[in-house]
């Protein structure tokens, strides 16, 4: 079990590089670009073995940010790969990543029918 402080650390971390990132850079680096370029490091840092040690030290503060769906969707196309051969390059991360994508659908779609959103 990871301490909370070490989870807010990470967390807390990984969220002021990307609102450095964007503040050095203004207007050229959108948050947008920040929110690619952090799945596209967790899963590169993933596939080298370089994100897990960051994850066993930060818990959810390095699971819950955007880089640690890159994490999760790597790893489950390692699995995939070393269960299915190259098949499992193309499914892997998205059946990893099944239940946190729906999730993030349903609840999306309750907030929009119960909540007006002042436009």
């Amino acid at each position: 079990m990871v301490p909370l402080y070490m989870a807010f650390l990470v967390g807390g971390a990984l969220c002021l590089i990307g609102q450095i990132i964007m503040d050095v850079t203004k207007p050229t680096i959108t948050p947008g670009h920040i929110l690619v370029g952090y799945i596209s490091c967790g899963a590169i840092l993933s596939g080298l073995g370089l994100y897990q040690p960051l994850v066993n030290i930060g818990g959810a503060g390095a699971t819950i940010p955007l880089s640690g769906f890159g994490h999760l969707l790597a790893q489950g196309t390692i699995k995939a790969v070393e269960q299915k051969g190259l098949l499992g390059a193309l499914s892997g991360g998205v059946e990893a990543a099944a239940a946190g994508i729906t999730a993030a659908i349903v609840f999306g779609y309750v907030a929009a029918v119960l909540f007006d959103p002042k436009g």
